[in-house]
């Protein structure tokens, strides 16, 4: 079964770059990314498409991020392991770090900030507790329950 797509938002994405102490595009481009360690100003930017995915039957879990056509360049491509800290730094900027890299995702509202970091949490939550949760479909039902054994 290949992996489907549990959450979709558009989000900037960005790196933090620990010598310069800024926010910069994620695959490169301007750098605009405002000083410290604030999430950089508008405009940073287009949004890229960000994506939640799961491998069903698994407890596999990945954040992937394209930027818009034409150029659909990845831009993020995350594992999410035990102990990643999703952190919603401000109800419309979320970070993580991954290994020695610091994520962020920069959205453009917060009902989208939320409902995307809802799936990352919940995702987050069945890897820690080892055991797969259900997940509603993208057209919002539930999944068939299993049958009785």
């Amino acid at each position: 079964m290949s992996e489907r797509a549990l959450c979709t938002a558009r989000a900037v994405v960005l790196l933090y770059d620990e010598a310069q102490k800024l926010w910069v595009p994620a695959g490169g481009g301007p750098r605009r990314a405002g000083p410290g360690a604030r999430p950089p100003p508008p405009p940073h930017g287009p949004p890229s498409c960000v994506q939640l995915f799961h491998q069903p039957g698994s407890l596999a879990f990945r954040i992937v991020g394209r930027r818009p056509p034409p150029e659909q360049q990845v831009v993020l491509n995350c594992p999410l392991s035990r102990g990643l800290r999703y952190s919603q730094a401000t109800p419309q900027f979320h970070q993580w770090r991954e290994g020695r890299r610091v994520w962020g995702l920069s959205f453009g509202a917060p009902p989208e900030a939320a409902q995307f970091a809802a799936a990352v949490l919940r995702a987050l939550q069945a890897i820690e507790q080892g055991t797969p949760l259900a997940w509603p479909d993208p057209d919002g039902s539930a999944p068939p329950e299993p049958p009785d054994r």
